[in-house]
C-alpha cells in the first residue's frame, strides 16, 4: 500500500523536485498546495497519510499551518521542510507535532530516507488499530 502524500511548499520548483522524488519512489502524490491555507483546504478535501510541508510560506506559513493539522487531523503525518533550520523552528515544529525535518537544499535520498522512517513509524499504529476492530 502506498501512502497518499500533499505537498505544500510555495516554491513551484520545489513542489515539482519534491513530486518527482516521491513518484519515483511510486508515492500516490494526491495533491500540491503553494501556501497552508491552501493545504487544509487540500486535507480536508484528500485525506492524506503524509504531508510535506513547507516552514517558510506567504498568507499562512507551515507552523502555523501544522498547529491546524494536528489539531483537527492527529493521525496525519507531517514532515517539515526548510531552508533556514533555526533552532527556533525546529524545536517548534516537533513540539507541533512534525514527524521529521527535510533541509533544503534537499536531495532524493534524503527525501527517501525521511519517507521510510515516518512510514514505519505509522505501521505499528495500523496494525494495533486492526487488532482493535
Amino acid at each position: 500500500m502506498s501512502a497518499k502524500i500533499l505537498i505544500v511548499d510555495d516554491n513551484d520548483l520545489m513542489r515539482t523536485l519534491l513530486r518527482g522524488i516521491l513518484r519515483s519512489e511510486n508515492c500516490q502524490v494526491i495533491g500540491e498546495a503553494r501556501n497552508g491555507s491552501l493545504a487544509l483546504e487540500s486535507i480536508t478535501r484528500n485525506k492524506p497519510d503524509i504531508v510535506f510541508l513547507d516552514v517558510v510560506m506567504p498568507e499562512m506559513d507551515g507552523l502555523e499551518a501544522l498547529q491546524n493539522i494536528k489539531s483537527k487531523y492527529p493521525e496525519i503525518i507531517v514532515v517539515m521542510i526548510t531552508g533556514n533550520p533555526s533552532k527556533e523552528n525546529v524545536e517548534e515544529s516537533i513540539q507541533g507535532g512534525a514527524s521529521g525535518f527535510i533541509i533544503k537544499p534537499f536531495n532524493s535520498a534524503k527525501v527517501l530516507d525521511t519517507l521510510n522512517r515516518v512510514m514505519q513509524d505509522i505501521k505499528p499504529a495500523t496494525v494495533i488499530a486492526q487488532r482493535d476492530d
